[in-house]
């Protein structure tokens, strides 16, 4: 599961843009994350700039076997 941590956060919406499955959510003050929809691809985590994304949960499958897994 992803981890957000708003007071690093400069909402800059790298995460937005790298997500491949469109399940995170940017407003003004708040991200918003689908984890139910979430893959676990871990590419907002590896973009974003300001390290405000974290995963939580070890994982469980390679990242290519997830993209698979999508398209």
């Amino acid at each position: 599961m992803i981890q957000f941590r708003r007071a690093t956060c400069d909402f800059c919406g790298v995460c937005v843009g790298v997500c491949p499955v469109d399940v995170i959510t940017l407003t003004k003050l708040d991200l918003i994350v689908d984890h139910a929809a979430c893959i676990d691809c871990d590419f907002c985590v590896d973009a974003c700039p300001s390290r405000s994304l974290s995963q939580d949960s070890p994982r469980p499958r390679s990242k290519k076997s997830r993209i698979r897994e999508v398209a």
